[in-house]
């Protein structure tokens, strides 16, 4: 009798270690996963304070960054306004008067170019396409015809090349045209010529 007593001693004895090992691992997994979701949430509770740091340093930021634009513009506006002045309000022939297009004296026009040749107009350095075909519709066709402008028709030319005006004295037409109107070159003639501008 006294060894069933000794076996189901034995028996009860390991049931309550393996009971005892079950409550330690399900004790374990339940408050190590508590105190992880502790550290979880103080984990997040600083990453939310530290973006809403970040955020407020961005707002400064951005609003520094739209004071300093706003400066910006308030600084240049008077040099985009005075940079913005219409073409036909600037006196050319520097006679204190702003005529617009009645600036000086129109220069001597062909109605075609001589021998049915015109120059290439564009090597003058300011002169492309474009303003070739406008020198050539105001009946400018030649170099000589440009070297000869007295101050006065490079006045006029300035104020009536239509999207162009002030390009003639700005880009010294004059000169480059004086030194090709005697068969020389000039560096950007020479480019021009050579097919490295246009």
């Amino acid at each position: 009798m006294f060894r069933e007593w000794g076996f189901l001693i034995s028996e009860m004895v390991i049931l309550i270690i393996l009971a005892t090992l079950l409550g330690l691992m399900v004790g374990w997994l339940v408050w190590g996963r508590r105190s992880e979701a502790a550290v979880d949430t103080g984990e997040v509770a600083r990453l939310r304070r530290d973006l809403e740091a970040c955020q407020a340093k961005h707002t400064e930021k951005d609003a520094r960054i739209a004071a300093l634009k706003a400066e910006a513009a308030r600084a240049i506006a008077p040099a985009v306004a005075e940079a913005s002045v219409d073409a036909a309000s600037i006196d050319y022939d520097g006679d204190g008067v702003i005529e617009g297009a009645n600036e000086g004296v129109k220069p001597e026009a062909l109605t075609e170019a001589r021998g049915g040749v015109a120059d290439d107009l564009k090597q003058i350095k300011g002169i492309g396409p474009k303003l070739e075909k406008l020198c050539n519709s105001l009946g400018f066709y030649h170099f000589d015809q440009i070297a000869n402008w007295t101050p006065d028709e490079e006045a006029w030319v300035d104020a009536n090349l239509e999207g162009f005006k002030g390009r003639v004295s700005r880009d010294t037409w004059i000169a480059q045209a004086k030194v090709l109107a005697t068969g020389e070159e000039t560096e950007f003639s020479k480019r021009v010529e050579g097919g490295d501008v246009y």
